[in-house]
């Protein structure tokens, strides 16, 4: 039941093509939705970026891995078709972790993720989808999310609408749909999350400028800059300004800046290059470290995790000690806002009890390998140990089999 009718229902939004092209200008004010950022277009200023920052980008993609793990366990043997929901949540066959994975990096990026829920009116099935955010607005009575394909180029007609969850509208399929949005809390933002890095958006410019200048010196084959004097005879200004532009853009490069000047010529040529010296390539290194290193504390991650230590040696033991307090930190606390509300659908629509469903979490290199059994690490490592325990006697892998299990 829609008791909005200015809102259009939703048809189909979880198909995975998109039919639409891109129309129209770049500012959107509508009363229907709250806008995100000053222009609405907040999310696109974010993509951008993690476009463009090597670091930034880097640190996106492994906390979204790293959160949604390698994948789903649950006791399959009192419940198999959770086990056989898990591996597939919808009708594009994509597995719980795919989807979850989508998720971690849409709130990684936007501090905003979308959740699309499926049913029918008898709760005979459950599909998820995952929702681009960056496609997502916040209907303006709080209760709906607005979907539309290019909000540069807003029109009210293509908007589909979404009720949030726990609620659910009747579409015109005949399906039962709603759609969770998580976001990350910051005061003063009430209708959208703001993600954690905000704080580092300017590093993460200077990172991708100083990486984009080296670029440019390497096309300019580290050229020197400076002005370029020309001895031409012109008939009047316009053709002297014509001969330097075209020099310019012949010749100029960026950085290596070239300024031409045309001035009237003697007998003699006189034309010469005059070098602007410039020694701040120490500045320029500096700057871009600086910039590296605030990135990875905006986002309050980790250098070894964020592949920027391994010029010194690969540690496997500091990077064990990172990934453990990066898993207590940040790590199950995402996993467990993303799974909570997962759990809950699951229970109300199927019907399934959904608390054995576990995230399997794994560091990024092990210390030991897992083929060596207890009693064998407790030697390696100087302990007590009783090769006759049989508790001892179970192979690493099987321990760290339990604990995934068990994490919460």
């Amino acid at each position: 039941m829609d008791n909005h009718p200015k809102f259009k229902p939703a048809v189909r939004v979880s198909d995975r093509t998109d039919p639409y092209i891109t129309l129209g200008s770049r500012r959107v004010d509508d009363d229907r939705f709250w806008r995100w950022g000053d222009d609405n277009l907040f999310p696109a200023a974010l993509a951008l970026m993690a476009r463009r920052s090597t670091t930034h980008r880097r640190i996106i993609n492994d906390k979204a891995d790293y959160i949604s793990g390698k994948g789903f366990v649950c006791d399959e043997a009192r419940q198999p078709a959770l086990g056989a929901f898990v591996r597939r949540v919808n009708g594009a066959g994509e597995s719980l972790r795919q989807v979850l994975n989508k998720l971690a990096l849409d709130k990684a990026l936007f501090g905003n993720a979308f959740l699309e829920v499926v049913t029918s009116p008898d709760h005979a099935f459950l599909s998820l989808f995952h929702q681009d955010a960056s496609r997502c607005r916040v209907g303006r009575d709080g209760q709906h999310i607005l979907l539309h394909h290019d909000w540069a180029a807003f029109r009210g007609d293509e908007a589909l609408t979404l009720p949030l969850y726990p609620l659910f509208e009747e579409q015109p399929d005949g399906t039962l749909r709603a759609i969770i949005h998580y976001k990350d809390y910051e005061p003063m933002f009430e209708h959208y999350g703001v993600p954690p890095y905000i704080a580092g958006f300017g590093v993460s410019a200077i990172a991708y400028k100083t990486d984009r200048w080296n670029i440019s010196r390497l096309d300019n084959s580290f050229q020197p800059s400076g002005v370029m004097m020309l001895d031409s005879s012109v008939d009047n200004e316009a053709d002297a300004e014509r001969i330097a532009r075209l020099a310019e853009q012949k010749f100029a490069g960026s950085p290596g800046q070239v300024m031409f000047v045309i001035r009237d010529g003697a007998d003699d040529d006189n034309s010469r290059f005059i070098p602007i010296e410039a020694k701040n390539e120490g500045d320029w290194h500096t700057l871009h470290e600086q910039a590296v290193s605030d990135i990875v504390v905006a986002h309050s991650w980790f250098r070894t995790l964020s592949g920027l230590e391994y010029s010194g040696g690969f540690s496997a033991e500091r990077i064990l000690h990172e990934y453990e307090v990066a898993l207590n930190t940040v790590i199950l606390a995402e996993q467990a806002e993303l799974t909570e509300p997962i759990r809950s659908v699951i229970s109300a629509v199927l019907g399934l009890d959904a608390s054995s469903l576990q995230i399997v979490n794994r560091p990024p290199t092990r210390s030991k390998p897992i083929y060596m059994k207890v009693w064998e690490a407790r030697k390696a490592d100087g302990l007590d140990y009783d090769p006759e325990d049989p508790r001892q006697q179970a192979f690493l892998s099987e321990i760290t089999k339990y604990n995934v299990q068990s994490i919460g």
